[in-house]
């Protein structure tokens, strides 16, 4: 992916705006959870936070990953559940609050871990062909400024607001996941010559890490003994990242369009995969068992 007005500027602030829909959907009830469902937030958390970028590192191994494409998709395994996975959760008649604590969970705890895991992949896989070193505390900032700090924002609306936010929430949510679409969309306009070459290059890596954390997140969650819908949202939360963030991360973080390849082509595989989950269990009617 080359930088342009899109990259640079429009995703930032698409991103942005995806955040804050996120914080309008969010109560600090919400972060209480963790006495509620103890156990199902415990599952979620190790399937996003460790096991994740475990299987991203694993698949970029065994892949035999270009260097900088297995940093992109060691970023992208780093990367939070977004926007889409709470609404896919909610299609598919998952847990949605279960879905919205732990990407509000995850959004938290990643402005530490995403730097840590970066630059692990950095060292694994582009010391000898390139010294690119990533600055722990000035990234903190700048993911606090695109993910915890519009989630904060919004959260506050909710906070003074209540009536108002209520009334957003699903449009909001519905809204960013357009947005998130239509940027898609514009990524594969601009790279529409490019498309099927990162696909080639990249494409086995990313569907392979989609499918198989949603497995796991699935039967890990099952083996815990957790409800169909809480399966569903873990799965679901460990499946689909929250791949506007890795390519603003790669290009506006690191200046690397070629790390921003992986999440850009998961960024269309995850919205089929997720799809998958709406038809396999959006048709059946909701319960808690």
């Amino acid at each position: 992916m080359e930088q342009n007005i899109l990259t640079t500027f429009m995703l930032p602030a698409s991103l942005f705006i995806i955040m804050l829909g996120l914080g309008l959907a969010l109560q600090i009830a919400d972060f209480k959870r963790i006495l509620t469902y103890p156990k199902a937030i415990f599952i979620g958390i190790i399937n996003q936070m460790i096991l994740l970028p475990l299987i991203g590192f694993a698949i970029a191994i065994f892949l035999n990953l270009e260097p900088e494409l297995a940093v992109g998709l060691m970023i992208l395994a780093a990367c939070p559940g977004g926007v889409t996975s709470n609404l896919y959760s909610h299609l598919s008649n998952g847990d949605t609050a279960l879905s919205v604590t732990l990407t509000a969970i995850s959004s938290t705890i990643s402005i530490i871990t995403i730097p840590l895991i970066i630059n692990f992949g950095l060292v694994e896989f582009m010391s000898e062909s390139k010294e690119i070193h990533l600055p722990v505390i000035k990234t903190i900032v700048q993911i606090m400024g695109i993910t915890v700090i519009p989630i904060a924002l919004g959260m506050l609306i909710r906070f003074k607001k209540p009536d108002f936010a209520t009334k957003m929430e699903k449009s909001v949510k519905v809204a960013s996941a357009i947005i998130l679409f239509i940027i898609v969309l514009g990524v594969i306009g601009v790279e529409r010559e490019k498309i099927p070459n990162h696909f080639e290059r990249v494409g086995i890596a990313v569907l392979l890490l989609n499918v198989f954390t949603m497995l796991v997140g699935f039967y890990s969650a099952k083996f815990g003994k957790l409800s169909l819908p809480q399966s569903i949202a873990i799965s679901l939360e460990s499946g689909l990242q929250n791949g506007a963030l890795g390519i603003v991360i790669a290009v506006s973080i690191l200046f690397n369009t070629e790390m921003s390849i992986p999440a850009a082509v998961y960024s269309l595989i995850m919205f089929a995969t997720g799809g998958f989950m709406v038809w396999r269990f959006g048709r059946r009617k909701s319960s808690t068992s």
